[in-house]
């Protein structure tokens, strides 16, 4: 055992107790007469996968210094104005993308079966659904919300680690916001926050919760809720830290929507969001979760990851409050799986030179991750069952983009779908490894297409249009929201929904905006 500075163990503890604080550890992080400095982190001299514990002297209480509770330090004492400008503009933006997305998904049949049994459910009056007047509980809202605005996976996306943060995020900051009368200020306080745990929830285990047939938005969105909901809940530390414990047995989410291009992948998100606002509230009431639910023997990654890479962990637990995950998100110009986009845009350069009827082959390199998602089983990729199953197929988004120039929410109807010309095309479309490419840290795009006249022509692409590397610009975006609010609100509506994130930060509350929103 070692006693260290009462700053320094006051700091860890996050209390302003003057007691001496013992710090203790099974696995012999820190050993009887070793000397470590005391204004260090203690995660440079412990793995993450078994954290410190502060004990006080007088044995009264016991805190683990888990991977969750820096995460729940972050949250507590995130404000607005200690945040980069830019930070706050992206948060901005990411929600009005996500409520479009959402606005956009209204009109279909999945929106209407979750809305209605959100309305169904119920609960009090507190928050609102998007495309309805009627007013649910917050966990419901949420439920209903975020799963329209993941439902046409036209939401963002953080490569490496493959969550679609803003689905879950913003529908759950808002939701809660509206339900506790918070302000818009408090409200982009919690998407910041949801989406900085979410992602590095993610990040810690880049493409492992995929390789054991597990969706990451669905496992890592659920502590992203808890921390959206948490702020605006006003969970102190130790409440969040066992919000996250208990959110951990609440993940979930297979990948089987793959065979038959069924909804469950639409309500992964809207699951998520309902998880974290319902794991806050037991959280607040007293009920308890395990501390170490990420790390532990039986926890979190271990479960659904096959384990971490403490390192890892450890590095990203350090970068929070000075590495912003959110300015590293993509925003998708097209409404299909986020790998694919850039594959897309190689297909659209290519038209520019070449006819589709002179196409005898096209080839694509693709790092062997996304293969199971995208390519395979490959006859089944050659002709989707449905508009969804379209979405994950890139022998049909190749040759929809070849065909017709582009790849809006209406090339994935149904009808279009089955259009005999698609699928000709889509038939002539195959892969092969490329094991250079470092996915899932890289997102890039390769087609190369074998003409009759036996002339070959190429095109790649490093990144996605959307992300750090070749951003959307705000003008981009407000015209992405345009082109989906449009198909269920005027553009008078839409335009006031613009001008309400905007101001977002200026906001008493709500009301204006989500009024906007009730169709």
């Amino acid at each position: 055992m070692k006693f260290l500075s009462r700053a320094f163990t006051n700091k860890l503890a996050g209390t302003e107790s003057t007691k001496e604080t013992l710090v203790v550890r099974s696995g012999d992080c820190l050993r009887p007469n070793e000397k470590y400095p005391d204004e260090v982190s203690l995660a440079a001299h412990c793995d993450v996968s078994s954290y410190a514990r502060r004990v006080d002297v007088d044995r009264s209480t016991v805190v683990t210094l888990s991977a969750a509770r820096p995460l729940a330090r972050v949250v507590v004492n995130l404000r607005l104005n200690d945040l980069p400008p830019p930070v706050v503009a992206q948060a901005r933006l990411l929600a009005l993308d996500t409520l479009g997305c959402a606005l956009a998904a209204a009109r279909y049949d999945f929106a209407r079966a979750v809305r209605e049994t959100a309305e169904r459910l119920g609960g009090p009056p507190e928050s609102g659904l998007v495309g309805s007047k009627t007013r649910v509980s917050a966990a419901n809202a949420a439920l209903a919300n975020s799963t329209l605005a993941h439902g046409l996976d036209f939401d963002d996306t953080r490569e490496d680690a493959i969550v679609h943060t803003g689905s879950v995020v913003v529908p759950t900051a808002l939701a809660v916001a509206e339900a506790v009368s918070a302000s818009g200020r408090a409200a982009l306080e919690a998407i910041v926050a949801g989406v900085e745990v979410m992602c590095r929830v993610g990040l810690a285990v880049p493409g492992r919760f995929h390789a054991r047939h597990y969706h990451p938005t669905a496992l890592a969105g659920t502590f992203g809720a808890v921390a959206a909901a948490g702020k605006l809940y006003g969970l102190t530390e130790d409440e969040l830290v066992r919000a996250f414990g208990i959110c951990g047995s609440q993940a979930a989410g297979i990948i089987e929507y793959l065979a038959d291009g069924s909804w469950t992948k639409r309500l992964h998100a809207g699951w998520a969001a309902h998880a974290g606002i319902v794991a806050s509230l037991l959280a607040r009431a007293g009920f308890t979760g395990p501390e170490t639910v990420l790390e532990g023997e039986h926890g979190f990654y271990r479960a659904f990851a096959g384990g971490h890479e403490p390192a890892r962990l450890d590095e990203l637990l350090a970068s929070l409050g000075t590495v912003w995950e959110i300015e590293q998100l993509t925003f998708k110009p097209y409404p299909c799986g986020s790998i694919a986009q850039p594959y897309m845009d190689c297909a659209l350069r290519v038209r520019h030179r070449v006819s589709p009827d002179d196409i005898v082959e096209i080839r694509c390199r693709t790092a062997e991750g996304p293969v199971p998602r995208l390519w395979e089983p490959l006859a089944a990729k050659h002709a989707p069952q449905n508009g969804y199953a379209a979405k994950f197929s890139l022998p049909y988004l190749l040759a929809v983009v070849l065909i017709k120039g582009r790849a809006s929410l209406a090339e994935f109807e149904d009808d279009v779908v089955r259009d005999r010309e698609i699928l000709a095309l889509a038939s002539r479309i195959g892969y092969e490894l490329d094991p250079t490419i470092d996915y899932p840290r890289q997102f890039v795009g390769h087609v190369r297409v074998r003409l009759r006249d036996g002339r070959i022509v190429e095109e790649s692409q490093d990144h996605p249009r959307g992300g750090p590397d070749s951003p959307m610009g705000r003008d981009e975006i407000e015209a992405k929201f345009l082109g989906n609010a449009s198909l269920v609100m005027p553009a008078d509506r839409a335009a006031r929904v613009i001008a309400s994130v905007a101001a977002l930060d200026t906001e008493a509350n709500l009301r204006g905006l989500v009024q906007a929103l009730a169709l």
